[in-house]
């Protein structure tokens, strides 16, 4: 018995060491973490019809201990969060969507907000400028695939100008003119900024104008300009674009290194999201052998996204009924894996990357109770 006593104690305190060396989470201030989230992936890539950003907010000041990740805020999911002390989910589907008239115990997206409130819980959702991101959703769903160059179906534009306004406007004006007045007047204009330079036209000597202002300003700058003949019959407007951006956006169309049999494909897509089962729509003309080098995706509802994407396979979570005959028609297989199917593995991908990225000040944990609504029976 003396010797069994013996081989218990090392192990015993090798257990508390192991304790005493675990690193322990600490908290971020609310704002501090949503200022984080925005570095991640900016909410500017959002679309503009949706409800992204922070939802809701307990009283300030609000400390984030532990940071909850879903695909959907249901009741269930809330209860988990309840049990686990969240302080703070991040749902990636927002819960608050269409504007809410009255916060009651009625249906069950007001009895979210106030069990949130109640528990002093924020939530946040960030849709789809997690769609849009380079290190986003649908890259996720792209790695499925194999091994495949990929890039946006549609582009984001940079959040912000190049330059101040919207518009350029440029004109010449020569020295029989009031150039004093002229550049005064344009100043005077509201969102408008002015910049001159000497420059010679027909050997004569001018000055170039060059002003960048808003969509309503331009009328005025125009309405100005129109007063003087010489000045607006040489007056050039250009329109100012966002550069695209070449990794960021909606959907991706994915070039195979390797073109596979579709057969091959739709084994490794149900491998790459765990599941069982998907429904295919063949191409006109395609069998399970036909190869396919092109694949268009878009996770959750592609429709919009792929529609008149150049691809051998269209791959989503859900589409209309006529959608995919259009698809079908034209000889594009189609993939439909049910609309969280095709989002709620890249959580575990989040939370990793987010761990990093919030430099592990703070817990995060994923949903065990977040599931598609949907199976198959």
């Amino acid at each position: 018995m003396l010797s069994s006593h013996l081989r218990l104690v090392p192990t015993r305190v090798q257990l508390v060491r192991s304790l005493v060396r675990s690193p322990s989470c600490s908290f971020m201030d609310l704002k501090a973490l949503l200022s984080s989230l925005n570095d991640f992936a900016s909410l500017s890539f959002a679309e503009s019809w949706d409800n992204v950003g922070l939802l809701v907010e307990p009283s300030p000041p609000h400390t984030v201990n532990t940071l909850f990740l879903t695909n959907d805020l249901t009741e269930e999911v809330m209860e988990e969060a309840l049990q686990k002390k969240a302080d703070f989910i991040l749902s990636y589907h927002p819960p608050i969507f269409r504007p809410m008239k009255r916060i009651t115990w009625k249906t069950w997206k007001e009895r979210l907000v106030i069990r949130a409130l109640e528990n002093r819980i924020a939530i946040y959702s960030p849709h789809t400028a997690y769609d849009a991101a380079p290190q986003g959703v649908n890259n996720w769903l792209a790695k499925g695939l194999g091994v495949c160059t990929s890039r946006p179906i549609h582009p984001s534009k940079a959040p912000n100008y190049p330059t101040e306004g919207t518009h350029r406007v440029e004109f010449n004006v020569n020295h029989t003119q009031d150039l004093d007045k002229v550049m005064s007047t344009v100043k005077g204009i509201s969102d408008v900024s002015v910049t001159s330079f000497s420059a010679r036209t027909d050997d004569e000597e001018q000055t170039r104008v060059s002003l960048n202002c808003s969509q309503q300003a331009l009328m005025q700058v125009v309405a100005f300009l129109s007063q003087n003949k010489q000045l607006y019959q040489k007056t050039e407007i250009l329109s100012l674009e966002k550069p695209l951006l070449l990794h960021t956006g909606m959907g991706r169309l994915c070039t195979l290194d390797d073109s596979v049999s579709l057969a091959t494909l739709i084994e490794r897509i149900k491998r790459h999201l765990k599941l069982s089962h998907v429904r295919l729509a063949l191409g006109a003309g395609r069998t399970l052998e036909s190869q396919v080098k092109v694949v268009a995706l878009c996770a959750g509802s592609g429709s919009s996204v792929l529609q008149g994407a150049e691809a051998d396979l269209y791959l989503t979570g859900e589409m209309s009924h006529h959608d995919v005959l259009d698809a079908a028609s034209q000889g594009i297989n189609v993939i439909l894996c049910e609309h969280s199917n095709t989002e709620r593995g890249f959580l575990s991908d989040l939370r990793d990357a987010l761990s990093v990225h919030l430099e592990n000040k703070i817990n995060i944990i994923l949903s065990e109770a977040d599931r598609d609504p949907l199976q198959v029976v």
